[in-house]
Formats: C-alpha cells, sequence, structure tokens
C-alpha cells in the first residue's frame, strides 16, 4: 500500500506559536498594567522581587520552654475544683464525669433520645446570726434555711426536678431568739413539703426520639410546680403551678436582631403577689428577649387572674441593657399595670407604673494594679413608682420591687431584717454605691438610699447607709457581713447587723 508523506514546515510552525504567544503576552501585561491584584486594603505591595530582607526574622526562644507560662498568657487558666464538691447523693451519670460513656438504653424515647439516667441531691445550707431593730423593738435570732435540690435526669434532655425547704414554713424559718420577745426560745419550722416538682424537657428531642428520627426543631418545656424567674426577679420571681414552653435561638436579620427567645407560660395556681392574696391565684402570658442595637432588650406581657376577680390585673414590661463607650452599664426597665377593678371602698393594689434605672461605672481615672482596674464599680441605680405598682408575680420572702436596687432595700430571705420601704408606692429615689471585688473572690459595698414620696403618700421620707463585706473561705463556704442604718420621717429608725455563713454541698 502505498501511503502519502506528510511534511510540517518548521518556520510555518514558528509564526503560527509566535502569532499565538505574542497577543497573549501583550494581554497579560496590559492587563497587569492596568488591573492591580486583588488584595485587602491593609495589604501593601513591595516593589522588585522579595529577598530574605522583606521578612522579619525568625523568633528566637533563648529560654528553655516553659508550658506554664505559655498558659499564663490567657489569664493563668488552670482546673478549677468542682464549686460543689461531691453533692451527698449521686447516682448514675454524674454532675462532673470524664471519659466515654458506654452504649445508653433506647427504651424510654427511642435511639435518637437514648436513656442517660442519674439521680443527684445538693443544695446549699445558710445559717445567719441577726441583730435588728425593724421598728418594733430589738430582735436577735440566730436562724437557718436549707435549700435541697433533687434532680432525676432521664435522658440528657429531660429530667425530673424538685426542691425543698425543710427548714421553714410559711416564710418563718427555724431559729433561736437570743434577745427579743421570745428570748432564749428555740422555734421550730420543719416542712418537708416540696415548694416545687415539675418535668422539663425538649419537645424536639422527644419528638426526634419517638419517630426514630434526628430531630429538626428545639422547644424547650416544663410543666409542673416550677420555678420562674424573668428580668433578675423584677418582674418574676416565684414558683406557682403551670407550664411553659420556649422559642429559643432564633433571629430577625432584616431588624438587625441577632438573637431571641420567647416563653409561653400558664398557671392555675400558687400564684403569689401583693396584689391580691390567695392560693388560687392564676396568670398566663410571655416573656422575651432580644439582642438588638447593640444591647439588650427584654419584655413581657401577663395577665394576673386573682381569687377575687376585682383583684386581677393585667401587667406589661420592657428593658434595655446596654454598655456605652466601654465604661458605663446602663439598664432602664419600666412596668406597668392596669386594668384592676378594685375592691369597692379600698384603694387599688396594682394600678401603678415603675420606672427602674440602673447604671455603674468603670472609671479610667483610677490607678489601680493590673486588671483590677474594672474591680472597682460605682454605681447609681434610681427609681419612681407612680401609685401602686407591683411584678407580676414574686414570692413572700423574695422582698419588694425593689430589691436589687440597692443592698439596703434588699431582705435576707430569712429573718425580719430591717429594709428601706422597697415597693415603690408613690414614691422615688435611689441608691448610690461603691462596690471592689478585689480579685473577684472578695466584695466589699458601701451605699447610701433614699426614698422621697409623691403626693397621696403621707409615709415620710426614708434614708439609709449600708455595708456589705463577704469572701468565700473555702470552694464550698461562704462568709458575709452585713450592717444598715435607716432614718425613717416620722418614726422609728431602723438598723441592723448581721453574720451569714453559706455552705455549697
Amino acid at each position: 500500500m502505498n501511503r502519502k508523506t506528510s511534511t510540517t514546515n518548521p518556520f510555518l510552525v514558528g509564526l503560527l506559536l509566535l502569532a499565538v504567544s505574542v497577543p497573549c503576552a501583550f494581554a497579560q501585561a496590559t492587563d497587569t498594567e492596568k488591573k492591580p491584584p486583588d488584595m485587602s486594603p491593609e495589604a501593601k505591595l513591595l516593589p522588585g522581587t522579595p529577598d530574605k530582607n522583606s521578612f522579619m526574622p525568625d523568633p528566637e526562644y533563648p529560654d528553655p520552654y516553659d508550658a506554664k507560662a505559655q498558659i499564663d498568657i490567657y489569664g493563668a487558666k488552670h482546673l478549677n475544683p468542682n464549686p460543689t464538691g461531691v453533692p451527698p447523693v449521686e447516682l448514675g451519670i454524674r454532675m462532673y464525669d470524664r471519659g466515654a460513656y458506654t452504649p445508653r438504653a433506647t427504651w424510654l424515647f427511642g435511639p435518637k433520645d437514648p436513656v442517660n439516667s442519674g439521680f443527684m441531691s445538693y443544695g446549699d445550707l445558710r445559717i445567719a446570726g441577726d441583730s435588728y431593730d425593724n421598728g418594733n423593738g430589738k430582735q436577735g435570732v440566730v436562724a437557718a434555711r436549707l435549700n435541697l435540690d433533687m434532680d432525676l435526669a432521664l435522658t440528657p434532655t429531660e429530667r425530673i426536678h424538685a426542691f425543698a425547704r425543710p427548714l421553714d414554713k410559711n416564710n418563718s424559718f427555724t431559729r433561736y431568739v437570743f434577745n427579743g420577745t421570745d428570748k432564749d426560745k428555740f422555734i421550730h419550722k420543719f416542712d418537708f413539703d416540696l415548694d416545687t416538682l415539675f418535668f422539663e424537657g425538649d419537645a424536639g428531642q422527644i419528638t426526634g426520639g419517638l419517630t426514630g428520627k434526628a430531630a429538626t426543631f428545639d422547644l424547650p418545656i416544663a410543666i409542673g410546680r416550677m420555678p420562674f424567674v424573668a428580668q433578675n426577679g423584677v418582674w418574676i420571681e416565684d414558683a406557682f403551678d403551670g407550664a411553659a414552653m420556649s422559642f429559643t435561638a432564633k433571629n430577625i436579620p432584616s431588624l438587625d436582631v441577632s438573637n431571641y427567645d420567647i416563653t409561653l407560660f400558664a398557671a392555675n395556681a400558687q400564684v403569689t403577689t401583693a396584689a391580691a392574696p390567695g392560693s388560687k391565684n392564676g396568670v398566663y402570658g410571655f416573656a422575651g428577649f432580644a439582642d438588638a442595637l447593640k444591647g439588650y432588650f427584654e419584655f413581657g406581657y401577663g395577665y394576673l387572674k386573682a381569687d377575687n376577680s376585682d383583684l386581677s390585673y393585667n401587667n406589661v414590661t420592657a428593658a434595655f441593657s446596654r454598655r456605652y463607650h466601654g465604661r458605663i452599664a446602663n439598664s432602664v426597665r419600666v412596668i406597668d399595670n392596669f386594668g384592676q377593678k378594685g375592691v369597692p371602698g379600698q384603694a387599688k393594689t396594682a394600678d401603678g407604673l415603675l420606672v427602674l434605672v440602673e447604671n455603674s461605672l468603670t472609671p479610667k481615672y483610677l490607678k489601680l494594679a493590673d486588671a483590677n482596674q474594672s474591680n472597682f464599680v460605682p454605681y447609681l441605680n434610681v427609681f419612681a413608682g407612680f401609685n401602686s405598682p407591683q411584678s407580676l408575680a414574686r414570692g413572700g420572702d423574695s422582698g419588694g420591687v425593689l430589691r436589687n436596687t440597692g443592698i439596703t432595700f434588699e431582705s435576707d430571705g430569712m429573718t425580719a431584717y430591717p429594709t428601706l420601704d422597697a415597693t415603690a408606692r408613690k414614691s422615688y429615689g435611689g441608691a448610690l454605691g461603691l462596690e471592689y471585688l478585689f480579685d473577684l473572690a472578695h466584695q466589699i459595698v458601701v451605699e447610701g438610699s433614699v426614698v422621697e414620696r409623691m403626693s397621696g403618700n403621707t409615709a415620710g421620707s426614708q434614708y439609709g447607709i449600708g455595708v456589705r463585706y463577704q469572701q468565700p473561705i473555702s470552694p464550698d463556704l461562704i462568709i458575709r457581713f452585713d450592717a444598715m442604718k435607716g432614718w425613717l420621717q416620722g418614726k422609728k429608725d431602723i438598723y441592723g447587723v448581721r453574720a451569714e455563713l453559706r455552705l455549697k454541698f
């Protein structure tokens, strides 16, 4: 077979390659000249070709490697001892544990929500010695309060929790009176009834477990006699028979809300309020918060259905907290009550507006050592109460709505230790104080406070000073000392001193 021979002209090939490469090279050079490489605005393009002088020298480590020094760079972090040690009762899965667990049982809620059972009991014991005159004569007592929590874990997200205070009943505590009307008398108030007993869990995890599929949503729920606290206890601090569920970790990008939660709650009994005595009070409403505008919003609405329908009332609240210029921490809270009919012939008990403004400052001019500069905290908290403002619900021994305004408004929750009027009824005033936290293990507070009256309140002005010191003796034991003096217009002056030991277990 004859085969046609093909020959290639080298000259033509060279021309072809030159025709292709020259425009490409020209285009690349042109692009380089016209359009610089993409880089961040902070970067700087060095002239010429980089060499060894273009870079900083490698670090030198003349001393041997020191592991502790490297940890100290991050605030000398270390493994702290457990704050409660070992709980007195600890069965099954422990509170502080390490290592892998053996495969868990799945008979309760299925393989997607395995059993992770454990039971523990823990709490704290408070013993306080008080000497005071709250306007009803001199008293001297040593009182005790035992807070006992019992927790039965069913799965990692579901549990049954109970709480009891065996050493007090109906806000009267087991005590020894060494001075006063019951001098040299021991009074016991034992009560082994449960103050709370409730189930809490995640409906999303339960649903996933029962269907055998991974959970697709989160919905925390609680039902039973449960504690409920909102706005640091200013709006709600109580335990009642009811249920609650929360929509958590949501966001609204269009409104620049990075995170918000909303909790719906309802109760049909055991709701406590000074506006309507009774154990059959009910309540329903919602509470929430949102991170927005470089701060923290809190809001809520509730309707308290009293035993006596004439004392039922609506309650709304809103608050905004933010730090300004890195120095001033400010919170503004508002609580408004409306809709109460009132008992004929008597003044309304929940028809008021309360405004609370809380401020603290980290001053730059203080020359304190190291990081302790921010441990010195001056604060100024002021309030104005119009008519008769009320929290939505608050337990009998949780003090008045102004409890967080200052230490001279704060009840010790055990004895009749005196305070200034913390109801805010037709009143205005505040507390100015200095708090020093040392190394975050000790605390000193010195405070002056005042309560002035609005038109219609003839109770008289009040002025007070208070001092507090507390420090831990061990990881489980705290000692605290308090003293206060109050000058009450038209009434007998009040005073008090106390010492308290708190053992955590």
